[in-house]
């Protein structure tokens, strides 16, 4: 831990703890990857974005001002020089099988593809945690409730230290708009108190969360674990390092203690941080094309062959969320009908009042309710469980977070379901429907005590 990393860097910088021996079992390991399954279907092909700002978005992924992905990025070009040999072949794969496949959104990676993403991620945790990073914080995001009169006053108290002209760096600090002209915060006298001050307080919105995520270096939450999952849910794509002070009714994601704010910030830019990844999930709403075409089988659309010119869905909507997806019945009187699908594969037919799709961060909250498994938040992997399931059959399944799970209401289902991700956004899915849902390349950056 007493290595000290700044930042950008590239991955050389990270290596120097490993091991000839560890290296050497890494290079004796051959991945094999099964031609048949080299793409994804077709439908989820379709991107829902202008092929234009998709082109756009690698070229910023390239780019970027985060460490982390620059790390990544590092990584894969990297792996893009070592051939991988095909299943009874002996050509090489080194380009991906077809130009779409290089866009952001996970469900359009072949198997390879996001086989080595999740690989690249897991080598760069284990880094990660080993080290402290000295980030160069210029600008900082702050997050609270912004309806809790208390937590205004203690956002206020935090907003004018970080301005203070005895901070070693003139920060510029961004607060939520609703504040702006909020009396608790009193903005135009925090302002007035100095003229170091002027032009330093600057105002965030959703918009502004989306369009420029790469503006923030720094992200501090003030509240519980709801506002932290609203942090992440306002970045759906890059997340800046996120550090939390526990202020809310629940802790298992808020680790700083707000009456330690000074020495906590100050330790953080001054002496280094250790970062922590936490999986995020990509979820997609995929539309049915074929219902008004008579009788159909969903099994059959999504695991069969697909026409070239007659793709069976098209995607309606992706999001990026850190708990977990639910399908569940919504107002209907009745129990929900759904299928489950893995990869190219079937795996059952659920009667329940709906499916929890968790992601181990998500473990602790309504897939523990439901009956889930607890899991290690480090654990790279996929909770599926079933809500108040009509039968014992169904049990918690944990999935690889190499997988892509798909969720689809049957054609025959007698009422439609209600998907939410991460409690918000909930989005009715009709026969036909189903959502795709695989480990997303946007981790969430956290803080270790």
């Amino acid at each position: 831990m007493e290595r000290i990393h700044e930042f950008p860097a590239g991955p050389d910088d990270i290596d120097g703890d490993s091991s000839t021996s560890e290296t050497e079992n890494q290079h004796a390991l051959e991945v094999v990857f099964d031609e048949d399954n080299a793409r994804r279907r077709k439908s989820s092909l379709v991107s829902s974005e202008n092929p234009k700002l998709a082109r756009q978005a690698i070229k910023k992924r390239e780019t970027t001002s985060c460490f982390v992905h620059q790390l990544l990025e590092n990584q894969r070009k990297s792996r893009k020089s070592q051939p991988v040999m095909a299943h009874n072949e002996d050509r090489l794969l080194d380009k991906p099988p077809d130009a779409q496949t290089q866009a952001v959104h996970s469900r359009l990676l072949t198997k390879r593809q996001l086989s080595e993403m999740a690989i690249g991620v897991r080598e760069l945790s284990k880094k990660l945690g080993s080290i402290r990073l000295k980030l160069r914080v210029k600008t900082i995001f702050l997050l609270t409730k912004a309806h809790d009169s208390d937590l205004i006053g203690l956002t206020r108290n935090i907003t004018e230290w970080l301005l203070s002209k005895e901070r070693d760096s003139p920060y510029i600090v961004y607060v939520e708009n609703t504040l702006e002209n909020n009396p608790a915060f009193d903005a135009q006298g925090l302002v007035s108190k100095a003229s170091a001050h002027e032009g330093r307080l600057r105002y965030w919105d959703n918009e502004l969360c989306k369009k420029q995520p790469h503006l923030f270096d720094f992200a501090i939450t003030l509240g519980g674990d709801g506002t932290l999952l609203y942090g992440s849910w306002l970045f759906q794509r890059i997340v800046p390092p996120v550090l939390s002070f526990a202020l809310g009714s629940l802790g298992f994601l808020t680790k700083f203690d707000y009456a330690d704010y000074q020495s906590t910030l100050t330790t953080a830019f001054n002496d280094g941080v250790t970062v922590s990844l936490r999986l995020r999930f990509e979820a997609t709403i995929m539309r049915t094309q074929t219902a008004k075409h008579g009788q159909n089988d969903l099994i059959e659309e999504l695991i069969g062959n697909e026409a070239e010119d007659n793709l069976t869905h098209k995607p309606d909507g992706s999001y990026t969320i850190l708990n977990d997806i639910v399908v569940d019945r919504g107002p209907n009187p009745t129990m929900s009908s759904t299928e489950l699908f893995m990869d190219e594969k079937f795996m059952t037919s659920v009667q329940a009042d709906g499916v929890c799709v968790a992601t181990p961060t998500g473990s602790t909250a309504y897939n523990l309710a439901a009956g889930g498994s607890l899991c290690h938040p480090e654990n790279p992997v996929i909770l599926v469980t079933a809500i108040c399931a009509h039968t014992l059959s169904f049990r918690p399944v944990i999935l690889p977070d190499t997988v892509v799970l798909r969720v689809g209401v049957p054609y025959d289902a007698r009422t439609s379901s209600w998907a939410s991700f991460d409690g918000r956004e909930r989005v009715e899915l009709h026969p036909g429907d189903y959502v795709t849902i695989s480990a997303s390349r946007q981790r969430q950056k956290g803080f270790k005590e």
